[in-house]
Parts: C-alpha cells; sequence; structure tokens
C-alpha cells in the first residue's frame, strides 16, 4: 500500500509541474513547445485554457489528498524506526583514558 501511494503521489507531483508549465502565462511558457500554436491548435484558446484549469484544479486535488494519506499512513507508532540511542548497548564501567608510551 505504501508503495503504491508513493508512486501515485509522485506521478501525480510530475504530471501537475508538467500541466502547470503548459498553461499561458504572460512570458508564453511552454505553450510552444510542440510547435505551431503548442497545445492550442487542437483546441480553441478558451477551450485549452478551461481544460488545463480543470486539469490542474484535479491534479492539486489529488496531490493533497495523497499527501495527507501518506502522512497519516506514517503517522502511525508500530512503522517509527526506533533510535540508535536506545539500542546502542550501554557500559557501566568507566573508560580509561589512554597513557602515552614511554620512548614513542
Amino acid at each position: 500500500m505504501e508503495t503504491v501511494l508513493l508512486v501515485i503521489h509522485l506521478m501525480v507531483a510530475i504530471f501537475l509541474v508538467g500541466i502547470i508549465l503548459i498553461q499561458r502565462s504572460s512570458g508564453g511558457a511552454l505553450d510552444g513547445l510542440g510547435g505551431g500554436s503548442g497545445a492550442s491548435s487542437f483546441l480553441s484558446a478558451r477551450g485549452t485554457g478551461n481544460f488545463l484549469t480543470k486539469t490542474t484544479a484535479i491534479l492539486a486535488t489529488i496531490f493533497i489528498v495523497t499527501s495527507i494519506s501518506l502522512s497519516l499512513y506514517y503517522r502511525g507508532g508500530d512503522r517509527r524506526a526506533a533510535s540508535i540511542l536506545d539500542t546502542a548497548p550501554v557500559s557501566s564501567a568507566p573508560v580509561e583514558p589512554m597513557v602515552p608510551v614511554a620512548g614513542e
């Protein structure tokens, strides 16, 4: 379950970045990447804007849901890794400092 949720989260994040970069901005962004007029060639300018806006909203919602799901999944107490300090052996004997040997 953990791996599936992580893969979905990663794919949604990648698609969300791509969709955001395709959207038209004041600089044009990556709209012309496909050649010609870019994504506007198969849809009207208004239709493309609506499609990209709706897709961005859907992907953002899925991203937020997967983020919350992952945080709730990892919140469980059994899955927490034990601290190294908790598992390290504790010696009760004091450590004596090394004394240099004469002649070295």
